[in-house]
């Protein structure tokens, strides 16, 4: 059976161990909770995957860069704007991850916690569709950007507490697979829903505005996501926790999760170029538009091209990592992100822009499942909470600064300079990845963890 101790630093003082009243030893503590994994591995299983395909369908619906910045060009005529609001959305996500954190890292239990916060990041796409029916001119537009902040702000929190459930209960050899086959499922939906929403919600305007009505069809698949995973999954007691430190207290402790694992280091460094990278993102639908027109239809169609390839290779990119370990799935990744993007930039007809826009969503979607699993095999358990909220907010930082950095770019020197600057960050990653970050997982192994 899989170690689920995964090195807890239970010599460190900030530590608490839960010995309650039944005099086992710590060692006994950790081999009954790794025996209640395994025990409740099936359910918990089933768990996690109704709220990835659920959830995250809808989610990529307001977070793929079709509907929400072709929706804000719509309404405010101006890239600068779609930059603006891409860049709020990440500044929440950059501010709230380590708040999160240290809500959560002393707790036993924290889905209490992980369903207030995912609530509330659903609120806000429910925001977005009342805005879009409601709100018109420029109060629509501030109402958007107001509510893209919110999102990401609660999506910051959420991020650190879903990802610490899924390694509380799902052994690091199961991980790969249950991402894959969430995100697989999730994408086939998600690609029929967004050729549908295109094709019948918004040339329909369906309900009066079918922009709209997306984001409301988003916030129901996203909500019943977050249902399946309360009523369903069955949370263990760690055996250790952190002891409750304050906000202020425990940013004193940044230098030591970072310099503590050389090769967590450089993995933060990846992660935050690859986040630059992906300034690019929201300009991808605007730069088609200057090739070919763009329609519902039109829109619909590279949406499904986008999101369709996270059904075909989120199959290979889980059962790789499983396989392999992440890391390799990461360099695949930015290595197609690389080349879509190029293609991107040199073709004008539709049967091509397709094909850039799968190499896309396939790459965007391999760094996400690889980033998002790599993080939970550096370092120490009891840190893991801080460690998910640390990357957060450094690819925050970096993600908050690019659309804006990219909208002025592109209102100024136009998108070839977008996505030029794009490439050339992604390269740094690239390149850092390969020389710099070995496999975490062969680590621990070697380390007989």
């Amino acid at each position: 059976m899989e170690k689920i101790n995964e090195d807890a630093a239970v010599a460190d003082e900030a530590v608490v161990i839960h010995a309650d009243d039944d005099g086992k030893t710590l060692a006994e503590r950790e081999v009954e909770y790794e025996k209640f994994v395994w025990a409740n591995l099936k359910r918990n299983y089933i768990a996690h995957y109704l709220h990835g395909m659920l959830g995250m369908t809808g989610f990529r619906l307001v977070n793929a860069p079709t509907f929400l910045p072709a929706y804000l060009y719509l309404i405010s005529g101006s890239s600068f704007i779609v930059g603006l609001g891409l860049a709020l959305q990440q500044v929440g996500g950059m501010i709230s991850p380590i708040f999160g954190a240290t809500q959560i890292e002393h707790r036993k239990r924290v889905m209490p916690a992980a369903v207030w916060m995912g609530g509330l990041a659903r609120v806000q796409i429910l925001g977005m569709a009342l805005a879009g029916w409601f709100l018109s001119g420029q109060t629509l537009v501030v109402a958007i950007l107001a509510f893209m902040f919110m999102f990401g702000l609660f999506m910051g929190t959420q991020r650190v507490v879903f990802s610490l459930l899924m390694a509380k209960v799902i052994p690091i050899s199961r991980r790969g697979r249950l991402q894959a086959w969430r995100n697989a499922t999730g994408g086939v939906i998600a690609a029929a829903l967004a050729w549908v929403a295109g094709k019948y919600f918004i040339e329909g305007n369906l309900l009066g505005n079918g922009y709209a009505s997306t984001f409301l069809f988003a916030t129901i698949l996203t909500s019943m996501g977050l249902w399946a995973l309360q009523f369903l999954m069955i949370e263990p007691e760690p055996p250790t926790t952190r002891a409750q430190t304050p906000f202020f207290e425990r940013l004193k402790d940044f230098p030591r999760l970072i310099s503590q694992d050389r090769g967590y280091m450089f993995f933060l460094i990846v992660q935050m170029l690859s986040i630059t990278g992906r300034m690019a993102t929201p300009f991808y639908i605007l730069y088609v538009s200057t090739t070919i027109e763009l329609t519902g239809a039109n829109i619909g169609l590279l949406s499904l091209a986008f999101l369709g390839a996270d059904t075909l290779s989120n199959l290979v990119w889980g059962y790789l990592g499983d396989k392999t370990g992440f890391r390799v799935v990461l360099v695949s990744s930015l290595v197609i992100w690389i080349a879509a993007t190029v293609l991107l930039m040199n073709v004008h007809d539709v049967a091509a822009i397709f094909v850039a826009f799968f190499g896309l969503g396939a790459a965007q979607s391999g760094y996400m499942m690889s980033a998002q699993t790599m993080i939970l095999e550096f370092g120490s358990r009891d840190d893991m909470p801080m460690r998910i909220a640390l990357s957060s907010t450094a690819e925050g930082i970096m993600a908050s600064a690019g659309p804006l950095v990219g909208g002025i770019m592109a209102a100024t020197l136009g998108y070839e300079s977008v996505f030029g600057t794009s490439i050339a960050f992604l390269a740094a990653g690239l390149l850092l990845l390969l020389f710099m970050v070995r496999e975490p997982r062969k680590d621990r192994i070697a380390a007989g963890g």
